[in-house]
């Protein structure tokens, strides 16, 4: 069964039928006890999506479904969804206890029942022992756990993420990703995620579902949407990559600028476009490359150096794990690419 599934909905604010859908005629399913990202840049309709499964919007043509049931109509308390918010939304003068447990004191459980199994959430977020703290002393990831337990205390059929990470740091972002990727699976929690942030996306997700101005432009597993972008948009928007225009001939061959590319799936004769990610640019002796240039910019990173390389296909951003020998500005270097990161994919308006 899937736990969410859309049925051709479209959004639009206001009464005025002239104004822009903020969502248009999509269709997609998150089966149940998976983990679905709704991914895309600003304004691509990823949070209206989230809010109409939540209840918090209507949809203005379409159905969802919940767990099989109906519930287009329905409002949020009735629809057995629980949402996390990137605010948290702790109450101050509660402890972390009361704060878990108040859902299910509006709910109308039993007091004991409700310190029971608001204990049980804590439990489940790793924070034995907080029952009496106020969120004020608590750290940011502690606070955010606590908002996880008082979502996942009222058993909800579908847990809803909006930007979960983005008030973390770099280090915690990535440590509460992996917790809840990790209660994700045990629990088989049925979970849409929304974010902006790529990393993020392929580190926690099942399936992908890329939006673009209000319509999916490409769903399926982190690989497919990494290694084999269907569209320009999406090839651009997954990893950074750099587009460029290039033609493919009637061979199946790809040729960019001195380049020769093997596309992984049949390509049609004509114009496309290459997306290459930074880590599939590899350094090479200048002599003999097929592609030569000179460094611009040289930065270390730690793990990796980052290069801006001027060559004859412009400024390349390149990515390298070779801390062995490091280029620095005005250094003339080739350019080969690797066989990952590369995409080949129509260009846009091309038949």
């Amino acid at each position: 069964m899937n736990g969410i599934e859309f049925r051709n909905v479209s959004k639009r604010y206001g009464d005025d039928p002239s104004a822009p859908l903020a969502v248009r005629d999509i269709s997609f399913a998150v089966p149940e006890g998976t983990l679905t990202t709704i991914l895309g840049p600003s304004g691509c309709g990823k949070t209206t999506t989230l809010r109409m499964i939540a209840g918090l919007e209507s949809p203005t043509a379409g159905s969802i479904f919940i767990a099989g049931r109906d519930v287009t109509t329905l409002g949020p308390a009735e629809r057995n969804v629980s949402m996390m918010f990137q605010s948290y939304a702790l109450f101050p003068h509660m402890n972390v206890l009361e704060n878990v447990g108040y859902g299910l004191r509006m709910s109308g459980v039993a007091k004991a029942r409700v310190a029971e199994r608001a204990r049980e959430a804590l439990a489940n977020v790793g924070l034995v022992g907080f029952d009496d703290r106020a969120p004020g002393e608590l750290s940011g990831g502690q606070q955010q756990r606590v908002a996880l337990a008082r979502a996942l205390v009222l058993e909800p059929a579908v847990l809803l993420f909006d930007e979960p990470l983005s008030n973390l740091d770099a280090r915690l972002r990535r440590e509460m990703r992996e917790e809840i990727r990790a209660l994700q699976q045990r629990l088989r929690l049925t979970v849409a995620y929304v974010t902006h942030d790529q990393s993020e996306a392929l580190a926690v997700s099942d399936q992908i579902i890329v939006m673009d101005h209000g319509v999916i432009a490409q769903a399926g597993t982190p690989e497919e949407l990494y290694e084999r972008p269907a569209t320009e948009f999406v090839a651009g928007f997954m990893g950074e990559a750099m587009l460029f225009d290039a033609v493919a001939s009637s061979d199946g061959g790809v040729r960019l600028g001195p380049l020769q590319v093997a596309p992984r799936t049949g390509v049609a004769a004509g114009p496309v476009k290459v997306a290459v990610r930074p880590e599939a640019w590899l350094i090479v002796p200048a002599e003999g490359a097929a592609l030569e240039g000179t460094v611009n910019k040289a930065a270390y990173l730690g793990s990796v150096y980052e290069y801006v390389v001027e060559t004859a296909l412009g400024k390349l951003f390149v990515v390298s794990p070779d801390l062995s020998q490091r280029r620095r500005a005005g250094d003339r270097v080739g350019l080969r690419l690797a066989e990952h990161g590369v995409s080949v994919v129509p260009a846009a308006g091309a038949r």
